[in-house]
């Protein structure tokens, strides 16, 4: 008995989102995409009840604006297990170990749902219990154990029962956006993420000194932060680079708000014509991100689980040994090998010359390592990353010839077959796959070493801005379906 035998009556029977019968109105859809947003905000400003709030320390978060969710909240795993699910389901078929055909077998494509929601309620049990458990991350408040007659564990079981019910909760609203919405869940939290902490480092005005940029330089302008800004002292052009002036930060925001959107418009475009309606043409576009910047979360994710296995063992294992890590009180690796796995994520992790590591017995050639990591684990990472998602998305050259086959589409001057379409798509996406993996890579170091406003990561504001690009598209693309609805029929979108 194979294994897709043994496990049809499990993976069959995984709870779905129903596909819509029909085509569905547009304005129906921009209700449930807007819906959905309302539930996530809603979901991640409450607390689990019986967590000890303010207590415990959030080690995803400088991955947050990557993985979404909310510390503290019911969305603590966030996007988390969807992502790290893909990733072992990407490496399996990308091996071929899984032996299903999700093209052409609608049994397999079944299994295969199944099969990727199973790993997600797996691992967000397994992301949450170490959260709940070891008390380092959501301590429980003994009070409520007390009035409960429960005890700590028992506090903790609740705890962890609601985690893992927002962990689910994610998934099907993922499900939700991706078959009755407009882009995909997952895309959609990310945006959400992204702008609360770019909308906060703008426009917040705190009492306690983290105010956001235009308060700062209010407060800099009329007297109540006086600081000097002088480019031509030291002093002045540190606090202007940095805080509270945050010039820099600013720059690198718009900076890569253009390079993304600059990038998305690069293409090379492969003329298309219709076999039946004469007239009818059009052009196969191979953009320079063609993978998009979602691979950056599969990176990303990979990364943050590292880290929190890392963290895991220097909180439970008294006797870690020094090669593998030494972590400060704030849970963060200075030296050993998890210190160099880490990647930089904001200026006093890597600008010695300032004086603000964040400890003294960092040394820059220790820094150097760690930069020389992050930027191959990026590049490369990026690189192998898009490459598996072009092939397990239907983007590559095989797929994406059926495709323009079956839409009735051909390229002018070859003849009508899909070995030939796709001979001439190998001359351009798979080298265009990697260069613009490879420049998301860069890009995202290049954005964290120099800082943004908001303190967002730069995959995260990479992430945001790629995405809202594209939903920006697809809502372009929905509209003008839904005044010609013929379009819909000839492209198979009815």
């Amino acid at each position: 008995m194979s294994w897709k035998e043994a496990a049809e009556p499990v993976l069959s029977r995984m709870p779905v989102v129903e596909r819509p019968a029909g085509h569905v109105p547009f304005k129906r859809k921009l209700t449930w995409t807007a819906g959905i947003l309302i539930v996530y905000f809603f979901l991640t400003n409450i607390n689990p009840f019986g967590l000890a709030v303010g207590q415990g320390s959030d080690f995803f978060g400088q991955f947050r604006s990557v993985l979404a969710g909310s510390s503290g909240s019911l969305l603590q795993v966030g996007i988390g297990p969807i992502v790290t699910a893909s990733i072992v389901l990407q490496l399996l078929g990308g091996a071929n170990l899984l032996g299903l055909d999700t093209e052409n077998d609608p049994r397999d494509q079944v299994l295969y749902q199944g099969l990727q929601k199973l790993l997600v309620v797996i691992v967000t049990a397994l992301t949450a219990a170490p959260m709940v458990f070891t008390g380092s991350f959501l301590p429980a408040d003994d009070a409520v154990g007390s009035a409960l007659g429960i005890g700590t564990f028992g506090v903790q079981m609740l705890i962890f029962a609601q985690i893992f019910v927002g962990g689910v909760l994610i998934l099907f609203m993922d499900e939700i956006v991706s078959k009755w919405g407009v882009g995909s869940g997952v895309g959609l939290f990310i945006i959400a993420s992204v702008s609360q902490q770019i909308v906060g480092g703008f426009f917040s005005f705190s009492a306690l000194g983290a105010s956001g940029f235009f308060a700062n330089w209010y407060g800099v302008i009329f007297g109540d932060v006086p600081v000097s800004m002088s480019p031509f002292t030291a002093e002045g052009l540190q606090n202007l680079l940095f805080d509270p002036g945050n010039i820099l930060a600013l720059f690198t925001t718009v900076f890569i708000f253009g390079i993304v959107v600059y990038a998305e418009s690069v293409r090379v475009e492969i003329p298309l014509s219709h076999a039946r309606v004469k007239g009818a043409r059009g052009r196969f576009p191979v953009k320079l991100i063609y993978a998009s910047v979602l691979p950056m979360i599969l990176v990303r994710a990979l990364q943050a689980n590292i880290q929190f296995l890392g963290q895991l063992l220097s909180s439970q294992w008294t006797g870690m040994p020094g090669w593998l890590g030494t972590y400060t009180d704030a849970g963060q690796p200075i030296s050993g090998l998890f210190y160099y796995l880490n990647p930089i994520q904001a200026r006093t992790q890597w600008m010695w010359f300032l004086g603000e590591l964040e400890a003294a017995s960092i040394e820059p050639w220790m820094i150097g390592i760690r930069l020389a990591v992050d930027l191959t684990f990026m590049i490369v990472g990026g690189a192998i990353f898009a490459i598996f998602w072009v092939e397990t998305t239907g983007m590559g050259p095989e797929a994406t010839a059926k495709q323009i086959q079956n839409s009735g589409m051909q390229i002018p001057g070859f003849r009508r077959n899909p070995q030939v379409v796709e001979k001439v798509m190998e001359r351009y996406i798979p080298q265009v796959t990697v260069i613009g993996g490879a420049l998301v890579g860069l890009l995202a170091v290049m954005a964290n070493l120099l800082g943004t406003i908001g303190q967002v990561s730069g995959t995260g504001l990479l992430l945001a801005v790629s995405i809202t690009y594209k939903l920006y598209e697809e809502i372009a693309e929905e509209q003008l379906m839904e005044m010609h609805p013929m379009m819909r029929q000839m492209f198979g979108n009815e």
